[in-house]
């Protein structure tokens, strides 16, 4: 494993296997930031932007791809090697999962024909994807990005994290496929659904109802909530209790704040039940999940 700080950010890539590993790269500065790699045709390559934007750039600049907030990259070409030159806003995260296409393919062979780009008809082929990161998604990449850790168990955590996160992306339903939602053809609905999402987290101490959300958002009840759980994969609710939680960890993590104003910040009057929603989500008391940090 190798750590590497630059300007106001940090590059951090983790083997987890020979032929198989997890960049995790962060911009926490105000200007761009570029970071190239060395990466052949024999590999497969899985991006996800945590905050901000990226974008990837082909060919020496004469083909590009923009990554942003919540969205995911999926690349690989047998016939071309496909290198890592990303350019990294400002206040951008991403993270990167690289793995030889043999590798791959031995995590599915049983069901090949679940995942369409691993059919004996396309093994051949060049194969990309841009989709929307799912909440579960979320709360993965920011376990990857964020974790504390013994040195000794961080590569084992980091790897099960990793298969996880390759589990959930390729867990899809059919009727979430974009051909078969003709909502999500509509941008026009689309950004109105990333609206919804960013009323609800500005506001996540005291939400709006999906009534009043619809109205602001100016589409109908009915719109919002399936335009919601095709783009995010979740109610809108729920999301936002999933991000809560996630939040909340994040600032029980800076050691910044006590339980009473963590619970306060993401919308709980009291503690108790700030405490019960934190257990639901992550079995374990705020407490004891600040006492688990301080032996780790």
């Amino acid at each position: 494993m190798e750590e590497e700080n630059i300007a106001q950010g940090s590059f951090e890539e983790v083997l987890i296997e020979d032929g198989f590993y997890v960049l995790k790269i962060q911009n926490d500065g105000i200007h761009n930031q570029t970071v190239t790699r060395e990466i052949d045709s024999s590999f497969i390559q899985f991006h996800f932007c945590l905050k901000g934007s990226a974008k990837f750039v082909f060919n020496e600049g004469r083909y590009a791809l923009e990554v942003n907030e919540d969205n995911s990259l999926l690349l690989y070409n047998t016939q071309v090697d496909l290198p890592l030159n990303l350019v990294l806003n400002a206040n951008s995260w991403m993270v990167s999962i690289i793995m030889t296409i043999r590798k791959f393919h031995s995590l599915f062979s049983k069901e090949a024909d679940y995942i369409p780009f691993l059919s004996p008809d396309n093994k051949d082929k060049k194969y990309y994807s841009q989709e929307a990161v799912s909440p579960a998604i979320a709360v993965v990449l920011s376990q990857v990005m964020n974790y504390n850790l013994h040195r000794s168990i961080k590569g084992l955590y980091i790897k099960g994290k990793v298969y996880e996160l390759i589990s959930l992306y390729f867990n899809k339903s059919q009727d979430a496929d974009v051909e078969q939602c003709p909502f999500l053809v509509d941008e026009d609905n689309v950004k109105r659904i990333r609206k919804a999402k960013e009323i609800i987290i500005s506001r996540m101490a005291e939400p709006p109802s999906l009534q009043d959300l619809s109205e602001e958002i100016g589409l109908s009840l009915k719109k919002l909530k399936e335009g919601f759980k095709q783009i995010y994969g979740d109610s809108v609710y729920s999301f936002l209790f999933d991000y809560k939680m996630e939040y909340a960890r994040k600032m029980l993590e800076s050691g910044k704040h006590n339980v009473n104003e963590v619970g306060l910040k993401v919308g709980y009057s009291t503690s108790s039940h700030f405490i019960a929603a934190f257990k639901k989500k992550y079995s374990t008391t705020p407490k004891k999940y600040l006492m688990s940090l301080a032996n780790g």
